[in-house]
């Protein structure tokens, strides 16, 4: 991305020019980058950090003080919000293969309760599950992983939700929209310290 003391060829511009170049302004400055196309704006990783975006989002948003802490120091550190550092920390652990933190550091102390069951049921364009997590309540999220063929190793990059909870009640989880077939699924809760539980084993479901 190039800043500009003018958008070029204009005075004033923004959006896509000739297919190429894409004019507009972040945090008051104008600037001008290149226009990509995502080769698969569906790809499984690309869900997978769409479903920490959302997740992350969703956290913040309901966040209780004074439990969330050390945000603002990192972001002191890094020169951004507080809100882009909790999102940046979250998502390079991500990434990495450990799940979110709600404080920072992560205190990665403690284990979250375990996922006892979830069945699956396919339906026209779209599966359900109900996950029901174990009676000890210590769980911030639930995390959804599938693909079409059995899952050996859940991760970011299989990972289709991140279900925001703050207790263990059993809930509905739906998946869509999807095309007719089968896919496998597997659930794991995450706790606020930054640690997954035991993932629940493969299962299969058919879509029609």
């Amino acid at each position: 991305m190039a800043r500009v003391s003018g958008p070029l060829h204009s005075d004033a511009a923004s959006g896509k020019f000739a297919g190429s170049l894409v004019y507009g302004t972040w945090k008051g400055r104008p600037y001008v980058r290149q226009l990509v196309q995502p080769g698969n704006p569906k790809s499984a990783k690309q869900t997978g950090v769409r479903a920490m975006m959302a997740f992350l989002a969703t956290t913040w948003k309901a966040k209780v003080l004074p439990k969330w802490t050390g945000w603002s120091a990192a972001a002191i550190a890094r020169g951004i919000s507080t809100y882009n550092a909790y999102v940046g920390e979250n998502l390079a652990r991500w990434q990495l293969g450990s799940p979110p933190t709600q404080v920072y550091p992560a205190a990665e102390a403690t284990t979250p309760a375990a996922i006892t069951s979830a069945p699956l049921t396919g339906h026209a364009g779209f599966a359900t599950a109900v996950v029901t997590p174990a009676t000890n309540a210590d769980i911030w999220g639930v995390a959804v992983f599938r693909d079409t063929a059995e899952i050996t190793a859940p991760g970011w990059a299989n990972c289709v939700g991140i279900t925001a909870r703050e207790d263990v009640a059993a809930f509905t989880f739906t998946d869509a929209p999807l095309d007719a077939g089968t896919y496998h699924y597997r659930f794991a809760a995450v706790n606020t310290d930054g640690i997954m539980g035991a993932v629940l084993a493969d299962a299969d479901v058919v879509v029609t």
